[in-house]
């Protein structure tokens, strides 16, 4: 199960108590913190997050309104005596920037800090029960997505139907793994006569500042939840084209090729107030759509 927690919505200028751009997704064991806008760490603390579960750091680009927040946070980690290592994910640029800041600063952080350019679309970070992608979008300058994938879960035995092809137990972990089972006489036991599925891996993409692109569609098929931004309203397509963003319309285009279960939209112009219109120009299109707003948590 995932759990996401909207730190930041709002574009480039904060705006009508909305931040900028961060997100924070948690699981069980650890947290991922996807962007980093100014005021994060404030957020964090508001919606009472914890900082010693933020093991990755993924920042998608270089515009400030998605990692001004960041200096500001890894130091904040060293005053707070954090001794665990922590993973930095971003475009090339970034490490020279932190070291910059750090140095004149005449900083020296608790805890060791390691920095991974991105560079390829592919995995970046695979652990025990998680896979994480980047991928590129399009925007002004080099920008990357994300996308969070639960590992696939070990299936269920059942242990009576095992007991019946005379199955030992020492035998269970290589039936959760999907093996199949060869008795004294030679004869194979398929894995499915004796397992059941187990529960649904779930899924999360984050795409950035990007003009619309149907090839996203193709790199976040079947997500169960899609954050795609939406910085304008259908009526100014003109604009966010030249600026490299999107419209509601268009993400919602994106959600409906992917064959998304769900779509989140955010990072919202500060030239709009009210966002009621982002979520019914988007609806029309994807219906199961909701607005990304500031401390809500979405589970996944």
């Amino acid at each position: 199960m995932f759990a996401l927690t909207i730190l930041g919505n709002n574009s480039a200028i904060p705006a009508f108590d909305r931040n900028p751009t961060s997100q924070v997704l948690q699981t069980m064991e650890e947290s991922f913190l996807i962007d980093c806008g100014e005021g994060t760490q404030m957020q964090l603390s508001k919606y009472k997050v914890k900082r010693s579960k933020i093991n990755h750091v993924f920042i998608s680009h270089l515009h400030g309104d998605h990692y001004f927040g960041l200096i500001g946070l890894l130091t904040s980690m060293s005053l707070l005596n954090r001794t665990q290592d922590l993973h930095l994910h971003g475009p090339p640029e970034l490490e020279e920037l932190i070291s910059l800041q750090l140095k004149f600063a005449a900083t020296h952080l608790s805890y060791p800090l390691h920095f991974h350019p991105l560079k390829n679309e592919g995995v970046i970070v695979e652990g025990n029960k998680m896979i994480i992608e980047c991928f590129k979008v399009q925007h002004r300058i080099e920008c990357w997505g994300f996308l969070f994938r639960e590992k696939r879960n070990l299936r269920k035995v059942n242990a009576e139907r095992a007991r019946i092809y005379e199955i030992p137990a020492s035998f269970y972990e290589k039936l959760q793994q999907g093996f199949d089972y060869a008795n004294k006489k030679g004869s194979i036991v398929p894995n499915e006569e004796v397992t059941v599925p187990g529960p649904k891996t779930k899924s999360y993409a984050y795409c950035a500042d990007t003009i619309f692109d149907e090839r996203i569609a193709e790199k976040v098929k079947d997500v169960d939840l899609l954050y795609h931004e939406t910085t304008y309203l259908k009526d100014l397509h003109e604009r966010a084209a030249a600026r490299f963003h999107s419209t509601t319309v268009q993400a919602a285009a994106i959600a409906q090729k992917a064959g998304a279960k769900k779509l989140l939209i955010g990072h919202f112009s500060s030239k709009y107030e009210k966002l009621d219109e982002f979520l019914k120009e988007t609806c029309e299109v994807f219906k199961n759509t909701e607005l990304a707003i500031q401390g809500s948590c979405y589970i996944i």
